[in-house]
């Protein structure tokens, strides 16, 4: 009689530390994101139209989407499947969350913007986004893993999707596709608090994207040249 043995093959990873996790990857792509939409949004700059819908949403779906999905994908694999994370990095877990949550919403922003979406269903987005991001704060600022420039982040993460409530909420009708029409109608012909919503929202996006700018900065020199810098 042939008897097979199986033998279980193990895998094991060797741990690693929080600062080769790809954080600085998902800041950098955020901060892409929000430096192409809200000089749009502040300053108008370019001018909507169906051309530049789609070059903005391509962006949006390929730095901000698929940079920050893929940093969260490979955060909750390395901490919940390998192992390779030190379980006292928790904050990672919050990281993870979030750069998953936030890039999967950028393949629809970036997907309804290019495809000439209504804005308006945008507005309920904004409110478990908003909520998450009042989580972050919660997390990044408590005093057992106090990491303060990063609570900063989802401060500005949270005055982002406040303000695009207002934005989407009052977002006028656009332009049907094919048509001659812009994408979006004149200032003075859109409702004044969707026009300031705009506006505030453009305002906190370049902020914020500045911010994450210096928290890629901060990372990659800390990581690799030795730097100390906050973070």
């Amino acid at each position: 009689m042939l008897v097979l043995h199986l033998a279980a093959t193990v895998f094991s990873f060797p741990a690693s530390t929080a600062k080769f996790a790809p954080i600085a990857v998902g800041f950098f792509g955020l901060g892409t994101g929000y430096l192409i939409y809200g000089p749009m949004e502040l300053f108008g700059n370019p001018h909507r139209s169906k051309r530049v819908d789609m070059s903005a949403g391509i962006w949006g779906i390929w730095m901000p989407g698929f940079m920050q999905f893929l940093t969260g994908v490979y955060l909750f694999v390395a901490l919940a499947w390998f192992g390779s994370l030190p379980a006292s990095d928790a904050p990672l877990y919050m990281a993870a969350l979030a750069f998953t949550a936030y890039g999967v919403h950028w393949f629809a922003i970036g997907m309804g913007r290019a495809f000439g979406g209504h804005p308006r269903p945008n507005a309920y987005m904004c409110i478990p986004f908003t909520i998450i991001s009042a989580l972050g704060i919660a997390v990044f600022f408590n005093s057992a893993s106090s990491d303060p420039p990063v609570g900063g982040l989802f401060i500005g993460l949270t005055c982002i999707y406040i303000a695009d409530f207002v934005a989407s909420f009052f977002a006028p009708t656009p332009a049907e596709p094919g048509t001659a029409a812009a994408a979006e109608p004149p200032a003075h012909e859109r409702p004044a608090l969707g026009v300031l919503g705009e506006r505030v929202l453009g305002f906190f996006h370049l902020g914020t994207g500045l911010w994450l700018m210096y928290l890629t900065w901060a990372t990659a020199l800390n990581f690799s040249s030795g730097f100390h810098l906050t973070l």
